[in-house]
């Protein structure tokens, strides 16, 4: 398995719009391998294919204490959604900054998954906040873009010094604390 590179904001590759996956085959599996060591080495929760650099429907999560669940989508649709609620997130793509981000509480997500099974899920929680997070980055959307414009300015700022610091060698790369 291979560690991919995880693109970071305001990477304008983000905001690509992933193409559904028309068959589940080797290569595709070994992405899906790829993308849950990634997300795992990050200690990241979810991982789109978006978020590196690789613009297909597909998405990985383990919101499990002990990382032992992964799940994986292929192709998710959210058929639909009840409630809202308000959590603190935070994205691999953005690392180190977290904000308040409303979501639907429930979803019902159809998807495929790693062996081209179509499957329909009722998910609540962690789970389906999650799910939706990837998603949204799949639409070329990000979590950022839930904010206010200036709050949007201020992480900008804060990932370009971020970057030029650690490409001076005078920072160390962010922590990543368990995020979406």
């Amino acid at each position: 398995m291979t560690r991919l590179t995880i693109l970071e904001y305001p990477d304008p590759r983000l905001r690509t719009r992933a193409v559904p996956v028309a068959s589940v085959d080797a290569p595709l599996r070994e992405l899906i391998d790829d993308m849950l060591e990634t997300m795992y080495a990050a200690k990241g929760i979810g991982l789109a294919a978006t978020q590196v650099d690789v613009h297909r429907r597909v998405l990985v999560a383990d919101v499990s204490e002990a990382h032992d669940g992964p799940r994986v989508f292929i192709n998710p649709e959210i058929l639909s959604r009840d409630g809202t609620e308000i959590s603190q997130e935070g994205c691999l793509s953005v690392p180190g900054y977290y904000d308040d981000v409303e979501r639907a509480e429930r979803i019902r997500v159809r998807a495929m998954d790693q062996n081209g099974m179509t499957f329909e899920s009722d998910l609540e929680g962690l789970l389906a906040i999650c799910v939706q997070h990837e998603i949204d980055h799949l639409d070329g959307k990000l979590f950022v873009d839930y904010l206010s414009e200036m709050k949007r300015q201020r992480v900008r700022k804060k990932m370009e010094k971020d970057r030029k610091l650690r490409a001076d060698g005078r920072a160390r790369e962010p922590s990543r604390a368990p995020v979406i």
